[in-house]
């Protein structure tokens, strides 16, 4: 597909644009982007159903390979929170589970070849279409931004209105008047930086990831089976590392999610 009319930079632009539904969603930040929602809710309920069916089923005895993997999977998530939050892990728990599985999913839909599910939408009419939902810019601020009002939310739970008007002018540095405003500035910055960073982090690696996969495939078609073979080779060696990639990724994404959520419960 590389060596279609415009070359391979029109290959590249084609690849990176989303499916968005005529004359309706504006361009932009407020985009509305069918494919990432698309995926990321089929991978959500695939989730969903997938570890329902695994606790109807479990049995004290021997597990199968596929209850021992899930309990694998939730003793990992349950003993990074219990590291992270000395509270009631009740809430926290399931929601790090939710974070870490679902962002795996979608991550991993970066090892899907590239050209396959575009070929798919296109026979069906239906335009281009990208598989990788945290490798756009408004999915991956939509999930940060999650975590943010989680975070307001347990503040204000944990200290009241009161005292977390009061931490946010009397912090870091003290409680004289003339503090005020340094205070609520220092805050009103450390706030807003952690879901911009959490969202920019998960979106640049997996943006890099999925343009480096692009310009592998490219490869294949541009001629020559010494370019095929360099891309075959290339491909399966960024794939397998990208399997690391997409792991810390996930993982990272659910720490920080369980470190900004109990830092709300932390006075100062």
């Amino acid at each position: 597909m590389a060596s279609e009319p415009g070359g391979f930079t029109e290959y590249i632009q084609h690849h990176l644009t989303f499916l968005k539904p005529p004359s309706i969603s504006p361009d932009g930040f407020w985009a509305v982007h069918i494919d990432s929602i698309a995926v990321s809710l089929v991978l959500g309920i695939l989730f969903c159903f997938w570890f329902w069916l695994k606790a109807r089923k479990a049995t004290s005895g021997v597990p199968g390979k596929g209850q021992a993997f899930v309990e694998l999977v939730l003793e990992f998530v349950d003993g990074q929170v219990k590291d992270v939050f000395h509270g009631d892990r009740r809430v926290l728990g399931p929601l790090a589970l939710t974070v870490f599985v679902w962002v795996f999913l979608m991550n991993a839909m970066d090892l899907l070849p590239v050209d396959l599910l575009p070929v798919i939408t296109a026979k069906l009419g239906l335009g281009h279409f990208r598989a990788v939902p945290t490798a756009d810019l408004n999915m991956t601020f939509a999930m940060s931004t999650t975590v943010f009002l989680l975070t307001i939310f347990y503040s204000f739970k944990a200290k009241g209105a009161g005292g977390f008007m009061h931490e946010l002018f009397t912090a870091p540095f003290g409680k004289h008047p003339l503090l005020w405003i340094p205070n609520f500035v220092l805050n009103l910055v450390e706030m807003l930086s952690k879901p911009v960073s959490l969202a920019m982090r998960l979106f640049g690696n997996m943006y890099a990831g999925e343009l480096v996969f692009i310009l592998i495939a490219g490869l294949f078609s541009a001629g020559g089976w010494a370019l095929y073979g360099l891309g075959l080779i290339g491909y399966t060696v960024w794939g397998i590392f990208h399997i690391l990639i997409i792991s810390i990724q996930a993982f990272i994404f659910m720490v920080l999610t369980v470190v900004y959520i109990s830092m709300a419960h932390d006075h100062h």
